[in-house]
């Protein structure tokens, strides 16, 4: 048995769930199993390509030579499409300084953390959501966890986060959330940003701010009467204090043309780039020059929205409402209305059944199993979003779900459930 050790990080690091579970529904997939795949926070490019427009100003760039390494705060002309682009479509205002360029979501969120927690500093942070408690262990910080729930749609309050303000240096908040789909509505947010403004103006000035991660790559994924509100919008005053994570994986069905964006405080975003430059997490040149002429296209950016939205949509609604009608069946079901992002939230409680052969499902994770093996359904367990164990919540994601599939995965789960006593 081997002994090598390696750091304590390393060691302690928890791999990623959904990855994780990704792996196993693979493997199943090569061993011939048909599975109707809700995991993974992306999409099927059959179903939702990037923009044409987009893909046309890749290639474009390729071939006209962009293949060098770009700024390290990311190139001056996509900075300037971006500070426009949110300005028409969002009225915020953010100057070029204030912007800076990576590959995607994931390495701005690292280097926030990075910037701001040192160990034992406390982080908030509600639960489910997405990463926050490994961005966390990763700067040793003090995890502080708010236990969303369902009567608020799984959005944290102003009343759970205020007991834990004091002496906190990062609130990382995700509106619309993933792993739920939901967003904060105006009041709630209003009531958060007081709080933050509030506890900043108490600290000497040589003690460091409570900033506000504010994560919002599914802004604009809104349907019905769902509504995106953003601190600075709400209180201009919280501009010294967030910082938003942003870019076009989500928006433009465009995971893997890896270009995102973060806006904040100079200051800031200059230690965020510091920290890029050396772990080379800039976005390839060719997809910011392609990305920064995509900006600017009114016309393309509006068509592909729209078709994109309705689609999405469509999903999310038609799977919302197979679920409740297996709930006014009589099954332990339960699902809460899509507001936003490519996610369904759905509950299955059935700990406690027992299989056809007689065996338990004794815990959250044999559900999740039988749920995989007999319904052929995968789904995500907010457990994997660092909610508890036995959450009988689930998170769908609808970005590689066919629409004509979408009869035979209610059916499917039907008869799993039947089969239970």
């Amino acid at each position: 048995m081997s002994t090598t050790k390696f750091s304590n990080l390393a060691e302690t690091l928890i791999a990623s769930e959904i990855v994780k579970l990704g792996a196993i529904i693979k493997e199943k997939i090569k061993s011939g199993e048909n599975l109707f795949n809700f995991t993974i926070g992306d999409f099927d490019a059959t179903q939702f390509p990037i923009p044409l427009e987009l893909k046309n100003e890749i290639v474009k760039a390729y071939n006209d030579g962009y293949t060098t390494y770009p700024s390290a705060e990311g190139e001056l002309d996509l900075r300037n499409a971006v500070s426009d682009f949110i300005k028409k479509r969002q009225g915020l205002s953010f100057s070029t300084a204030e912007i800076l360029i990576s590959n995607g979501g994931r390495p701005l969120i690292y280097s926030i953390f990075r910037s701001i927690v040192d160990k034992g500093d406390k982080v908030i942070y509600p639960v489910p959501s997405w990463n926050n408690n490994h961005y966390t262990h990763f700067n040793e910080g003090t995890h502080v966890l708010i236990q969303a729930a369902k009567e608020n749609n799984f959005m944290p309050t102003a009343k759970q986060i205020a007991p834990y303000l004091k002496g906190a240096t990062l609130l990382a908040l995700c509106s619309p959330l993933n792993p739920t789909g939901t967003v904060f509505t105006k009041d709630e947010l209003e009531a958060i940003c007081d709080l933050v403004i509030a506890e900043n103006e108490t600290r000497p000035t040589d003690q460091k701010r409570l900033y506000v991660m504010y994560d919002q790559i599914y802004w604009s994924l809104t349907f019905g009467n769902a509504v995106h509100y953003d601190p600075v919008s709400l209180r201009p005053k919280m501009k010294e204090y967030t910082v938003f994570v942003d870019g076009i994986s989500k928006a433009f069905a465009a995971t893997g043309v890896r270009v995102g964006w973060a806006m904040g405080p100079a200051p800031l975003i200059a230690k965020m780039k510091a920290i890029n430059s050396h772990i080379g997490s800039w976005a390839p040149m060719a997809e910011q020059k392609a990305v920064a002429l995509f900006l600017q296209n009114e016309v393309a950016l509006d068509n592909y929205l729209t078709h994109f939205k309705e689609e999405v949509y469509y999903r999310l609604t038609h799977l919302y409402n197979g679920f409740l009608q297996l709930k006014e069946e009589g099954f332990s079901i339960d699902a809460i209305t899509p507001q936003a992002a490519i996610y369904l939230t759905v509950q299955i409680n059935i700990v406690g059944k027992k299989t056809l052969e007689g065996i338990e499902l004794q815990q959250q994770s044999s559900v999740t199993e039988y749920l995989l093996n007999e319904a052929k359904i995968a789904m995500v367990p907010f457990s994997a979003f660092g909610a508890d164990k036995e959450s009988s919540w689930y998170r769908i994601s609808v970005g590689c779900c066919k629409k004509n599939e979408i009869d035979a995965v209610i059916n499917s789960l039907r008869e799993a459930l039947k089969k239970l006593k």
